[in-house]
């Protein structure tokens, strides 16, 4: 999707464009057809090559990188070039962080669109960004999501404002170890004319926020110091944006944040302040997050039978994302596992252990989770589900429903990424959706 909107982008402003894929395809051909030259897995690029535009799955030690990078050609990602190709200075709201990055884009997006402004949600969250820096008719702002993949391959992109939610590990098999995730996500706060935003209750994020050389804004789920958002009983309180230190604006509601759950607060103040950071009434800001609903796929209610709960977290790709989805619930019949990219999952079971009645492993990496169910988790019986096609999930589901009883919930938050068996996250929160409705109707 993006290849193709960045293929369109250079070709309108005339570049000579050499399109690679790992297989052939009709969007490939498409692309042909437009005037790009294809290659389909090639041992080496171009020879003439000026520049690389790279997808986020290209690792830094790619193969077919090490050539222009040794020769010192640019390599850069599509929001760079979205950067680089803007027309005008519509301004960048960004979010970025381990988790609760799509949830707080599309707040921010609503709030915007709450004080009436043209706005859009783009980036990382599944639409181009470069189509909106260059649609005919300019936007006002832009809610823009990035991955750390993407910035990874920035180096002059300067938001207006820029949050960082949260750090954990994640992703090290593609950045290498933390310290080079951590370094990608900070890059958003590289230059002195970004407002940095951050989580003053993560260790890792408050440190990389101390060393921002822009304005900064932190925010906590604890009664807000000045210069930051937080939360004052059940109210969203902002004293980051007031002229008088000793003033406060409240921005909304605990009450209305949906999906409940403090680390959704927490997203929330995010969101309200990158918001308010780009002058954003108060008032707006609260009715934004009273109409926002959340995206599919996050610790979304899928059905009840018999006293339980079926819950779909499929977003919930890392351990980090899983854990604030396992915290919400009392007792809970645990569907785990897929891809785990190279994080340990022991400190995350430790963690839940006394909320586990029973667990239900999948996926090409189960018998990491089922190893450290056995450590730190020996009382929760656990049942593991070797299928990998596309009826997988409909055993998945028998089992879990087999260890559940009334008052518990069945959650998938797999704590892994879904590419190993499933087209992306939100098809594996389709499969585990229609596996549930028909055990309902079995």
């Amino acid at each position: 999707m993006t290849g193709a909107a960045v293929t369109r982008a250079l070709q309108s402003v005339g570049a000579r464009v050499t399109v690679f894929d790992r297989v052939d395809s009709a969007a490939l051909q498409e692309l042909a057809e437009s005037g790009a030259e294809v290659l389909v897995d090639p041992a080496e690029l171009p020879g003439d090559t000026d520049q690389v535009i790279v997808s986020p799955g290209f690792r830094p030690d790619h193969p077919l990188l090490a050539g222009p990078l040794a020769a010192g050609i640019e390599v850069f990602s599509e929001p760079e070039l979205a950067w680089r190709l803007r027309p005008n200075d519509t301004p960048w709201l960004t979010v970025t962080g381990t988790n609760g990055k799509t949830t707080t884009t599309t707040m921010l997006a609503t709030i915007l669109e709450a004080a009436g402004l043209r706005t859009t949600a783009v980036g990382n969250i599944g639409v181009p960004l470069i189509d909106a820096v260059l649609d005919p008719e300019p936007y006002d702002v832009l809610a823009v999501e990035l991955s750390s993949y993407q910035l990874h391959w920035s180096s002059t992109l300067a938001p207006a404002a820029a949050a960082l939610l949260n750090l954990a590990d994640d992703h090290l098999s593609w950045h290498g170890d933390f310290a080079r995730y951590a370094a990608a996500k900070a890059k958003l706060w590289q230059f002195p004319s970004t407002v940095a935003v951050g989580n003053a209750q993560d260790p890792r994020v408050a440190a990389l926020l101390a060393t921002a050389p822009g304005r900064a804004v932190g925010f906590t789920l604890e009664a807000p110091l000045p210069g930051e958002f937080g939360v004052v009983q059940t109210l969203l309180v902002d004293r980051g944006f007031t002229a008088d230190p000793s003033q406060a604006f409240e921005v909304g509601s605990v009450t209305d944040v949906r999906p409940p759950g403090p680390h959704n607060v927490a997203n929330a103040l995010a969101a309200a302040a990158l918001a308010r950071s780009h002058g954003v009434d108060p008032d707006a800001v609260a009715a934004g997050l009273a109409v926002y609903r959340p995206e599919p796929h996050r610790n979304a209610f899928v059905a009840e039978k018999n006293g339980v709960t079926w819950v779909d977290d499929s977003k919930a790709t890392n351990p980090h994302a899983a854990e604030a989805s396992l915290s919400a619930y009392p007792r809970v019949v645990w569907i785990a596992g897929g891809q785990l990219k190279g994080v340990d999952i022991a400190p995350l079971v430790g963690t839940v252990a006394d909320r586990l009645v029973g667990a239900v492993l999948l996926g090409v990496d189960r018998a990491e989770v089922a190893d450290a169910l056995r450590r730190h988790a020996p009382h929760v019986p656990v049942r593991e589900v070797d299928r990998t096609d596309d009826g997988a999930m409909t055993d998945v589901v028998a089992a879990a429903a087999a260890l559940a009883g009334p008052g518990d919930t069945v959650l998938l938050a797999p704590a892994a990424a879904s590419l190993d068996m499933f087209g992306s996250y939100a098809a594996r929160g389709l499969a585990f959706a229609d596996a549930v409705e028909k055990h309902r109707g079995s």
